[in-house]
């Protein structure tokens, strides 16, 4: 029973992969294309928003440090001050990575 199936399941995925594989399109551009516009747009999105936060919770974290009433407080604030700016650094610095070094490999993604 199992033999006559696999003939059949290898002549159905041939034909599956001769018919789905056309060049895709999504709102007029390639589909690679559509999904980098989407990416940046969302990481525009999220870079916006972290340094909103990044900036709020630094104003709460500096607050927090003046107004503590020990010094054991006032060490956990800059240690939460330190995690805020490296954690918004780091999304940044997705950014740049982005922005900067992935158009230097762009030619590269070809076979010749």
């Amino acid at each position: 029973m199992k033999r006559r199936k696999l003939p059949l399941f290898i002549l159905f995925f041939a034909v599956f992969l001769v018919l789905f594989s056309f060049p895709v399109f999504a709102a007029g551009d390639d589909l690679f294309v559509a999904a980098d516009k989407i990416i940046r747009d969302i990481y525009t999105h999220i870079a916006g928003i972290s340094t909103i936060l990044a900036a709020l919770m630094t104003t709460i974290a500096v607050v927090g440090i003046k107004f503590s009433g020990d010094q054991h407080k006032a060490e956990a604030g800059w240690d939460w001050l330190k995690r805020i700016w490296i954690a918004w650094a780091i999304i940044n610095l997705i950014g740049a990575f982005t922005a900067y070094v992935v158009p230097l490999f762009s030619g590269y993604a070809y076979l010749p």
